[in-house]
């Protein structure tokens, strides 16, 4: 992985800066944090799978998002949005998510025990010139059962994360808020054309990242992101983490897929 043991040895992990951080705003980014060999080979693999479509995917005309292809016979229809089950795409993916750096952090935010849902996120972002689309303002608990909304996302970006090609915007403190259901359209996504809600949209900040830092958020935390306006795909790769005694609701998509428990 590019660290020495001594290196894994004297890592404290998280500093309690950075845990209140997290606690206030719902976010932390780690600068440079994944290994660079690491991080290229995911970025060689997402890009020739993307090339070569390989299944699982989801393309951008399924969601009909603003900016998406009609449908997947019209001019970009074929523009894939995410690559599914990352996990099992490659060794290198399991390799990052057992990284003991970054599991030592997660330990600090979640508890002792982790697990990975194989349901949920997964999957490997390819925001793509031309045809990508924007996401509007959103919680991923939306989607999710669980005992408790307490679960961390993990966004590694493989290359360059910015406004122009479609970076991730975040609420600070939005995790912590109680929104009512009036506050988001029937897709539950939030209504920006609520009086309500556009103070807490105009608090939004842009997170620009480079090859291997990290962020860390929390599944209420409100993000959106525009479509790619640059000439070249952005790739990164997303899972999601929680407590071992967060369990999934029996009966919904949460339990749909098994789960990794974690080292």
């Amino acid at each position: 992985m590019g660290h020495s043991v001594r290196d894994l040895h004297d890592d404290a992990g998280l500093s309690p800066a950075e845990r209140e951080a997290f606690q206030r705003d719902g976010f932390l980014i780690l600068r440079g944090f994944a290994d660079a060999a690491l991080v290229a080979t995911l970025e060689d693999v997402a890009a020739e799978h993307l090339r070569r479509e390989i299944a699982p995917v989801e393309y951008e005309a399924d969601l009909h998002y603003p900016g998406a292809p009609e449908s997947r016979s019209a001019a970009g229809g074929r523009t894939v949005r995410r690559l599914l089950q990352a996990q099992g795409r490659h060794p290198a993916f399991t390799q990052w998510i057992c990284e003991p750096r970054l599991l030592l952090r997660l330990r600090q935010l979640l508890g002792p025990e982790l697990v990975m849902p194989l349901a949920h996120h997964n999957c490997v972002m390819t925001k793509q010139p031309r045809f990508s689309s924007d996401t509007g303002w959103h919680q991923d608990i939306r989607y999710w059962s669980f005992e408790r909304p307490e679960l961390i996302n993990i966004w590694l970006a493989l290359g360059s994360e910015r406004e122009a090609n479609g970076c991730l915007r975040m609420i600070p403190g939005s995790h912590r808020l109680t929104l009512e259901r009036g506050q988001f359209d029937e897709a539950q996504f939030l209504r920006a054309d609520l009086p309500e809600n556009r103070p807490l949209i105009a608090h939004a900040v842009g997170v620009e990242l480079e090859a291997g830092d990290v962020a860390l958020f929390h599944c209420r935390t409100l993000h959106a992101a525009t479509r790619n306006f640059s000439d070249r795909t952005k790739f990164s790769a997303v899972f999601t983490v929680r407590a071992a005694d967060n369990k999934p609701l029996p009966g919904t998509r949460s339990t749909s897929l098994p789960e990794l428990l974690l080292p």
